[in-house]
């Protein structure tokens, strides 16, 4: 039976309390004030970059050769004309012969790339199906969006052997409702009036896609151990569960005040979040809003276990954070307040892409090169073997880095080179089982680098080239989560 596999998610790790937020813009619109925090990217990562992270989480001890498929959901992919999911599937190493897509426009496109990826599976004509999801929405500073929309990615690998949760069946509805849009020329969510949004479609979308569920499947609210679906009114969402009939105990709590709606990820990531909750035997509902809704309906495994020890999911993920304590360095990042860049960090090289083509291994999934004769990793990829005593011409395998661990042997921290969170860290990263290599460090400050300080890697946009626009991307080194 069609199910879940494996699954993962990624929190960035940077955290802004929304006082911060209010007390910068709350003058413009003083409704606006929610409590609680949201998660904000990092200037070096986009929807693209958060699913690769969520992807290695899912990977994590399973082969990417194994994979037939990459499905990526997003609203804010970097290319409107360019395949996403193959970009993440090239960083996770997946096989060239595997069927990828990207699903868009909605924030319901998660739900939709899980059932397509379901239905893939079924029809024979894949056997795993990776469905990342990721989005960073942008809300117009003063606006209630801006307080609202935080950012983070889930994963989830279907397939039909070993799941962890089956796949029991969906309901859905579509409609041409219009809450939020943009067109392709829009920076910014557009939004229309709340209530007609809470009273017309929040509301009645997720209670009609459930009963459809219910009734298809002859499922009583009380034979269902977690129910999902997004928190867009705190004050709504607790009718819609007495609505449905569900008690306390079987709503996954929302991760708005932690974290912020994070649209296509957003069901996803609390579908991460139940199954980190439950037991074998449990029956999960997860739906989605979006010009309608989507209803699935899974049942845990006793394979359950095996996956949640060595996940880091949403649990994990929100242990771990460092404070954001400047609002303008969020709207920074997000190149909402421009910032001086200096001659330097102006002038951009045009990005030489047959090259890319040819090094795609290596720039994009970090793949060097190990020794047949001695068994030394090196990167970059090598033709003549770097160790002295071997020198071995042409003996060589592909070798991936990027999930491998490793230790500081040096750094510095250079104030002269542009960085939008300044200063500029780069250091070399000594590897577990060999290899080593210069790389930028991101996520952590100066004065918390050290000698042998252990890292790991993290797929990040490296730069963008505004005037081609190409978006580039590379591995950089962070502290290790756990």
């Amino acid at each position: 039976m069609a199910g879940i596999i494996s699954y993962g998610g990624y929190i960035p790790r940077y955290r802004i309390d929304r006082k911060l937020i209010y007390k910068a813009m709350g003058w413009l619109n003083p409704a606006t004030f929610m409590p609680g925090e949201k998660a904000v990217a990092n200037f070096d990562e986009d929807s693209l970059s958060m699913a690769v992270a969520a992807g290695l989480d899912c990977l994590n001890g399973l082969e990417s050769s194994g994979v037939d498929g990459v499905y990526f959901a997003t609203t804010t992919a970097p290319y409107a004309e360019r395949l996403n999911a193959e970009i993440i599937a090239t960083a996770l190493d997946c096989r060239a012969d595997i069927r990828a897509a990207d699903f868009t426009d909605t924030p319901r496109a998660g739900t939709t790339a899980i059932m397509a990826a379901l239905d893939a599976v079924k029809a024979g004509s894949s056997n795993k199906v990776l469905v990342c999801a990721g989005d960073i929405r942008v809300g117009k500073p003063g606006s209630a969006q801006e307080e609202t929309f935080g950012d983070g990615a889930a994963a989830f690998l279907v397939g039909e052997d070993d799941g962890i949760a089956k796949f029991i069946g969906s309901s859905s509805v579509s409609y041409d409702f219009v809450d939020h849009w943009r067109s392709k020329d829009d920076r910014f969510d557009r939004q229309w009036e709340d209530r007609f949004i809470r009273d017309v479609g929040y509301t009645s979308f997720i209670i009609e896609s459930l009963a459809g569920l219910a009734k298809k499947f002859a499922i009583e609210p009380n034979q269902v151990a977690k129910v999902v679906y997004p928190c867009l009114y705190p004050a709504d969402f607790p009718k819609i569960a007495k609505i449905l009939g569900l008690g306390p105990g079987q709503i996954v709590e929302p991760l708005l005040n932690q974290v912020g709606y994070t649209g296509t990820a957003d069901p996803l990531m609390h579908l991460v979040k139940a199954l980190e909750e439950t037991k074998p035997g449990d029956k999960i509902a997860v739906v989605s809003f979006g010009a309608g809704s989507d209803a699935l309906l899974f049942e845990v495994t006793d394979k359950i276990d095996e996956i949640r020890n060595n996940r880091r999911g949403i649990g994990k993920n929100l242990a771990v954070k460092r404070e954001l304590t400047s609002y303008e360095k969020m709207v920074s990042f997000r190149d909402i307040l421009p910032t001086e860049k200096g001659i330097r960090g102006e002038m951009m090289a045009f990005t030489a892409l047959s090259e890319l083509w040819r090094s795609r291994r290596q720039i994009l999934a970090l793949v060097g090169s190990k020794c047949l004769a001695c068994g030394t990793p090196q990167f970059p990829a090598q033709r003549v073997c770097v160790k002295p005593e071997c020198g071995a011409v042409d003996r060589m395998e592909g070798y991936r880095f990027s999930d491998k661990k490793g230790r500081v042997i040096n750094y510095t921290g250079d104030n002269l080179a542009f960085s939008p969170n300044p200063p500029a860290i780069y250091g070399t990263v000594d590897f577990e089982g060999g290899g080593r290599f210069w790389f930028d460090f991101t996520d952590v400050d100066l004065d918390k680098v050290k000698v042998d300080m252990p890292v790991e890697m993290s797929f990040r946009r490296k730069y963008v080239d505004d005037k081609f626009g190409i978006h580039g991307y590379f591995w950089k080194a962070v502290p290790v989560l756990d």
